[in-house]
């Protein structure tokens, strides 16, 4: 799975997804640890990569401006890092690359809320 994690992504985010199968960029690595957040949804875009993110505001981007492909938001904070990790390896597992790249997906303690983008 082709994957950008957004600057706010925790650092032991990051290494933890870096330990999957799954192609991980960070967005400092292609130039984007500056770029606003239309700016990083468009690149995730056109490299057909899901981004993920802690930054609630790409909600509103992605359901009133419709922009991007697929967002997976992390609803997180230090002490709940572990119980979410273990929910986005969850949903990583669960749904298709395709199908995420179609949704915007809230992931969280114990949980997680898949919906669809609209065409």
């Amino acid at each position: 799975m082709k994957l950008l994690l957004d600057q706010d992504v925790y650092e032991l985010t990051y290494l933890f997804l870096k330990r999957s199968t799954h192609d991980i960029l960070r967005a400092s690595d292609v130039g984007l640890s500056q770029a606003s957040d239309e700016e990083i949804l468009s690149w995730s875009q056109s490299q057909n990569r899901i981004l993920i993110t802690r930054d609630k505001d790409f909600g509103e981007l992605v359901f009133l401006k419709r922009l991007g492909n697929g967002v997976i938001f992390l609803r997180m904070v230090p002490h709940t890092l572990d119980d979410v990790h273990k929910e986005l390896t969850n949903v990583l597992s669960s749904y298709s690359e395709e199908d995420l790249r179609k949704s915007f997906v809230v992931v969280e303690k114990g949980r997680h809320r898949f919906r669809k983008l609209s065409d």
